[in-house]
């Protein structure tokens, strides 16, 4: 499916929407979809967009519907598809694999390499790859997780949501209420390959790690630390935590690969097949 992603992408003309699309040469038509993100009709050569989502949303799902279409231009891997899954599995392979070609179309091997020689695996690389790409935090940072070398675990994280507050309060009495109301939880996570485990949405961050103290302050921070796993279990990691606005905190945990196998397996929840 990459290397299906990665041609197409070479040809295209640019990387806008109606570049994605010309490939194809399907008509791009924003409508409404309901609870539809997309859809591709290839009898009538249409590829249709909900015109609610946002326009990064826009952007994955067009590159994901493109690759629907590549899928099902290519006889060979669609029959060992058909001949390893059936029914209900069937569909979510196919999905995974629209999911893989839309991040290699739109976060090709040279954008992401580049990337992390600038910037290593860190909370930077994903806030800069998301830029560059025009996609998601989240899409950016499951594609860094599939390309970075060592046992490195990606998080997005921010404040959870609180009660609202009077009219009124003192800025004093927001910052304390907000803080004891809203405590930053964890989002989303992706790993490397050499991770055995992942932090599962959901998971509280203590008030005095690092992550919470970067999103405070607004700065970015590094340093040594630990994972703050939802059973309690503090794993040491050096933590690089970069704040980005209303995303919330963008965060990386490097550790010893002999520490990254070796979390109990409870720690591990299904891996989602991706965006």
């Amino acid at each position: 499916m990459r290397e299906l992603a990665a041609e197409y992408a070479a040809r295209l003309p640019g990387r806008d929407s109606e570049a994605l699309a010309s490939g194809l040469r399907a008509r791009l038509v924003y409508t409404d979809l309901g609870e539809r993100d997309g859809a591709y009709d290839p009898e009538h050569g249409v590829i249709l967009i909900d015109r609610k989502a946002s326009p990064q949303r826009q952007r994955f799902t067009l590159a994901h519907e493109v690759s629907h279409a590549l899928l099902l231009g290519d006889d060979d891997l669609l029959s060992e598809l058909h001949d390893s899954f059936e029914d209900e599995r069937l569909e979510q392979a196919i999905e995974t694999l629209c999911n893989v070609g839309a991040a290699t179309i739109l976060m090709p091997p040279e954008l992401l390499n580049d990337t992390l020689r600038r910037y290593g695996p860190t909370g930077r690389a994903i806030h800069e790859l998301s830029r560059r790409a025009d996609v998601s935090a989240s899409s950016a940072m499951y594609a860094l997780a599939d390309e970075a070398q060592g046992a490195i675990l990606f998080a997005i994280c921010s404040r959870a949501g609180g009660k609202k507050l009077e009219d009124g309060s003192s800025g004093r009495q927001r910052r304390a209420v907000l803080g004891a109301q809203r405590p930053v939880v964890v989002r989303a996570s992706a790993e490397t390959k050499e991770v055995k485990y992942s932090l599962r949405p959901g998971t509280q961050v203590p008030d005095d790690h690092l992550i919470a103290v970067a999103l405070d302050s607004g700065y970015e921070d590094g340093g040594r630390s630990y994972v703050p796993f939802k059973s309690g279990r503090k794993m040491p990691a050096y933590v690089d935590a970069y704040p980005d606005g209303r995303r919330g905190v963008l965060v990386s945990f490097r550790m010893e690969e002999k520490a990254a196998g070796t979390e109990k397996v409870a720690e591990k929840p299904e891996k989602q097949a991706g965006t």
